[in-house]
């Protein structure tokens, strides 16, 4: 039987907030009186699509490739790494179908940035904004995020392998 290689992979990042720092999600400057804290600009949303496509490679995380150790992603854009793994992906010829995600943060309502993300994200990946579903949600002001402690976020992409030239 000749089927398609398709690939699925999931992600998840969690960054803790620190007050006064800057919240970067999907490569969009969200105002907020606190930010998350990370090596890179801790985007968590970012982080977790990164995870979601490695682990459809079968490739590890995002940790064996941009190891908070290494100086050289110390503040660098989270989208420049999610480029990184998406060269590293049609390196070996998958093309993503879709990606789908969720960040779950308290506050602020992230609502108003999410097609900003999409288009980020979108760009980033080459591919189109209705390949792209971003979701925010709430703890309901339970566990660490619902104490504004932290954001999380939850990724899962489809990897299709392309044998084109």
């Amino acid at each position: 039987m000749n089927s398609p290689d398709i690939r699925v992979g999931n992600g998840y990042d969690v960054h803790r907030l620190v007050e006064g720092g800057k919240l970067v999600l999907g490569g969009v400057d969200v105002p907020h009186s606190a930010g998350l804290r990370g090596h890179s600009d801790a985007d968590a949303l970012v982080h977790a699509l990164c995870d979601a496509l490695l682990g459809a490679l079968a490739a590890g995380d995002i940790g064996k490739y941009f190891p908070d150790t290494d100086p050289q992603w110390q503040g660098v854009s989270s989208l420049r790494l999610l480029a990184e793994v998406m060269r590293m992906c049609r390196e070996k010829k998958f093309a993503l179908a879709n990606a789908d995600a969720v960040i779950v943060a308290q506050k602020p309502q992230l609502a108003p940035y999410i097609a900003a993300m999409k288009k980020n994200i979108a760009a980033t990946l080459d591919a189109k904004a209705d390949q792209i579903n971003i979701k925010a949600t709430t703890t309901e002001r339970l566990g660490f995020v619902g104490r504004e402690e932290g954001i999380a976020a939850y990724a899962v992409v489809l990897l299709v392998k392309n044998d084109r030239p």
